[in-house]
């Protein structure tokens, strides 16, 4: 596996890649790998000949009372684990190498509407950094396909849209949601709970699942169901962000008129904020 630090070394790995017809993966991640991101990884292989992993903290995803310093960074770990999977390379640019004249300066590309509601009014911008980031890396990189985990389900939505609007040749595949045992959505911020937060933590997917039930009674109202699933994620010690029934397209609030829906959920539990969605 090679280790791409700088953009001519990576254009000219993917140019030699090009040269011989290989198809190109890539699975752009923020590093801290768990089986989830090498699930990605996996299903990268299952689809070309050749697959890249970035990793790259992005600063412009983050807020300001948000855990960019604090976020946990395994570099050498990350290797290891992409090693094992017989990775063909991975890209680990700086923030300077991405943004070479600051944030405020940055050019960036920010999807509409889609990124309004849920994570987007709570986190306002975090968005316009994920798009802006992918954009610049599939830019870079220009692969076939790109792998993306359907546990951030607004974020594939987005990036889905982007890649539509801005003609990207690009195959965007969302994959399933890789689960602990218990039935907790894997994630790198699963590492800030407690023993005691971690035991409460499946609950999250058991509320989804619940309410899922509900959906099918089609006497009982949607709003009713939202505000009865929040009710039961605090009887166990969560503070909801946001909990909606949504439209799968639009990842507008549905109700019983619409047929392809999805829950979407964000909540906090301690100081760590968890997501889940369960498609209806």
């Amino acid at each position: 596996m090679k280790t791409l630090t700088t953009i001519d070394s990576l254009r000219a790995e993917i140019a030699s890649w090009r040269k011989a017809g290989e198809r190109i993966a890539f699975v752009p991640t923020m590093g801290n790998l768990h089986q989830g991101h090498l699930r990605l990884v996996e299903v990268a292989k299952q689809h070309a000949e050749r697959v890249i992993v970035s990793i790259f903290v992005n600063p412009m995803q983050f807020g300001a009372n948000e855990d960019l310093d604090s976020y946990p960074r395994t570099l050498e770990d990350d290797c290891q684990a992409l090693q094992q999977l017989q990775t063909d390379a991975v890209f680990t640019p700086t923030p300077e190498l991405i943004y070479p004249r600051g944030l405020s300066e940055q050019t960036f590309v920010e999807v509409p509407k889609l990124g309004d509601h849920h994570c987007g009014a709570s986190r306002p911008g975090h968005f316009r950094g994920v798009s802006t980031v992918v954009c610049k890396l599939f830019n870079l990189v220009q692969p076939d396909i790109a792998c993306f985990g359907q546990k951030d389900y607004q974020q594939l939505a987005i990036i889905r849209q982007m890649v539509e609007d801005l003609s990207f040749p690009i195959e965007i595949i969302g994959v399933p949601t890789e689960r602990a045992a218990d039935g907790l959505a894997l994630s790198s911020r699963n590492g800030y709970l407690s023993a005691e937060q971690r035991a409460q933590a499946p609950a999250l997917q058991q509320v989804l699942k619940q309410a899922a039930k509900q959906i099918q009674d089609t006497s009982v109202d949607f709003r009713s169901i939202e505000a009865d699933a929040k009710a039961r994620l605090e009887a166990v010690g969560f503070k909801p962000d946001y909990l909606t029934i949504s439209d799968r397209s639009t990842l507008e609030p549905a109700d019983h008129r619409q047929q392809a829906l999805v829950i979407l959920a964000a909540a906090w539990l301690g100081k760590t904020k968890l997501l889940d969605n369960l498609e209806v």
